[in-house]
């Protein structure tokens, strides 16, 4: 039986290239997304992987979606904490309520899906666990107080959880993306864009592939004795 993948945000931009990449490592895939039904519907219709609409922010919609997935799919074993989103602004007029949506979006929600699926998996001695992180989180971001701290977090989460999981065979990795070539980021002005790529060594922006690849190398059954570590992936813009 192939393990059921699922993946939060997996419809679009580096969420669908990571769901079509564990997809053809021969996992059982299925996605999650908010509100785009449309989007939802032609991912579905190309790829043939279920998407379940729920908001990740939410922990009992988190809790009540996982138990229809493993209901009607099989046990959840691969978790892919992909879901974001950016209100970004500087601290003048940062809100609380942009504060609070993109931490409860961005790190409530690897705290709400972790826990629907932990006795899961700690109980099968099996599980795989990546969140997605940021060069943001780590080396911070002007005008994305809430974003950085956000991604920061889930670094921290990732390694505290990995030492929890590690007696189970559960493991817990993060992946740092850099600046992917995606439509948030496409939507930067040009001249702003521009400086952005110079300071990335490789001299270009990253792909939605580059990241799918390597979270298809963390959730691989083999890569067993991988745990508590950030895989960063940006062309060399950020290292420590």
């Amino acid at each position: 039986m192939a393990r059921v993948a699922l993946v939060t945000g997996g419809q679009r931009g580096i969420g669908a290239a990571i769901s079509e990449a564990l997809q053809a490592a021969g996992r059982k895939v299925v996605a999650s997304y908010a509100g785009n039904d449309a989007a939802a519907q032609a991912f579905t219709e190309r790829t043939g992987i279920p998407c379940y609409k729920f908001d990740v922010g939410d922990y009992d919609a988190c809790v009540a979606a996982v138990q229809k997935i493993e209901a009607e799919v099989g046990p959840v074993e691969v978790l892919v904490n992909n879901a974001g989103i950016t209100r970004d602004a500087m601290m003048r007029k940062l809100t609380r309520q942009m504060w609070d949506d993109v931490i409860d979006t961005n790190l409530g929600s690897c705290y709400n899906m972790c826990k629907a699926v932990w006795d899961g998996m700690s109980s099968r001695k099996f599980g795989r666990i990546v969140n997605i992180g940021s060069v943001n989180g780590q080396a911070g971001q002007l005008g994305q107080v809430n974003y950085a701290a956000a991604k920061s977090g889930i670094h921290g989460f990732t390694k505290a959880l990995a030492q929890e999981g590690a007696r189970n065979q559960v493991t817990v990795n993060a992946v740092a993306p850099g600046y992917v070539d995606t439509e948030m980021v496409r939507a930067v002005p040009a001249d702003v864009l521009e400086k952005i790529i110079a300071r990335i060594p490789r001299g270009r922006l990253g792909t939605a592939q580059d990241i799918a690849r390597g979270v298809a190398f963390l959730t691989a059954d083999e890569a067993d004795f991988i745990t508590g570590s950030t895989l960063s992936i940006n062309g060399g813009q950020h290292m420590y």
